[in-house]
């Protein structure tokens, strides 16, 4: 099978194809033939050398994955051949087939191309989980989510918005913010332009935000115990403008925030299996109707994954950069 590896630390052009031999799957686990792959930061920190796979994951890239069950394990109950598919991969997803564990992979939404089905994992696992479990946002409460075009940002919006919840997004340019309004944000503020603690407080009648979901860090830390209401929770999924920061505890324990955060990756087979239960439950049904769906921005062939990293580097995106599997 074509794959795209990595092949050295560095650059986006060190994201090479090669022909490796095609995976086996094991007890519990399915083989799928991809159409389509997800691109995301960690692929992102991946290739430069500082996001490692976990013990037994593949070295490949790729978070999530949509195509065909072409291969079943032993013990695997709910899955046949030629099912259509999503799923959540802990690497390996740059590649023209992938082998997941069998409760990682979700029906593909009907009416979904394969590369929407693609779009949906990686992205709704994390906001389902942060926002909604570890943040425990609630109808009628604010939800605070910075970089709103990015594709956790756009599901985000739309997920919030759903479930009867305020949104207020951050995002870095009057497009972005104009695509965040579409998609159902209550209020965007240019990060470039206006304070966001400043608006979180105008927009809430200075009651501030419940739920904060930050993928920031650095200075934004202090700035989020700022903007949080009373018994607000800041849930953190990554660190992109510094993992070490000063903050104001103070202010957390006046107002009894909750800081907390999760990474995806290495969670366990039964954690990830119970998101997508989850998911299954609660959101597909949106999912169906359409009353939800992943914002694309664009689709590169699977040998010029490089194109994608560039494209993310650049920041220009608004919601989420394909592979085309083929």
């Amino acid at each position: 099978m074509t794959v795209v590896a990595i092949s050295k630390p560095g650059g986006p052009r060190v994201l090479k194809p090669e022909q490796r031999d095609v995976p086996r799957p094991g007890e519990g686990e399915i083989l799928i033939r991809v159409r389509a792959a997800g691109v995301n930061r960690p692929d992102v920190q991946q290739r430069k050398g500082l996001y490692p796979p976990p013990p037994g994951a593949s070295d490949l890239p790729g978070l999530e994955v949509a195509g065909e069950v072409a291969a079943i394990g032993a013990g695997v109950k709910r899955w046949n051949g030629g099912d259509q598919v999503c799923a959540l991969t802990a690497g390996g997803g740059y590649a023209e087939y992938v082998v997941v564990h069998e409760s990682h992979a979700l029906p593909m939404p009907a009416g979904f191309t394969f590369t929407e089905a693609a779009a949906l994992p990686e992205n709704y696992f994390t906001v389902w989980h942060n926002v909604f479990e570890r943040g425990g946002l609630k109808a009628g409460e604010t939800l605070l989510v910075h970089g709103g075009s990015s594709g956790i940002g756009t599901t985000a919006i739309q997920l919030a918005s759903a479930f009867g919840a305020r949104v207020i997004a951050t995002a870095g340019s009057p497009d972005k913010c104009a695509a965040c309004l579409k998609l159902g944000a209550d209020r965007a503020v240019n990060y470039k332009e206006e304070d966001f603690v400043a608006a979180v407080k105008d927009a809430t009648a200075g009651d501030g935000a419940n739920v904060i979901l930050d993928m920031v860090g650095g200075d934004y830390v202090v700035r989020n115990y700022r903007a949080a209401a009373v018994e607000g929770r800041i849930v953190q999924i990554a660190t992109q403008m510094g993992a070490v920061a000063s903050t104001d505890f103070a202010k957390l324990m006046v107002k009894r925030l909750t800081h907390t955060g999760s990474t995806l990756r290495p969670r366990s087979v039964a954690v990830k299996g119970e998101i997508a239960a989850a998911l299954e439950a609660n959101v597909w049904p949106l999912l169906a109707t359409r009353r939800v769906a992943p914002v694309l921005d664009m689709i590169y062939p699977l040998t010029e994954a490089w194109r994608a990293h560039e494209r993310m580097e650049e920041g220009d995106h608004i919601g989420k950069i394909m592979l085309d599997v083929g």
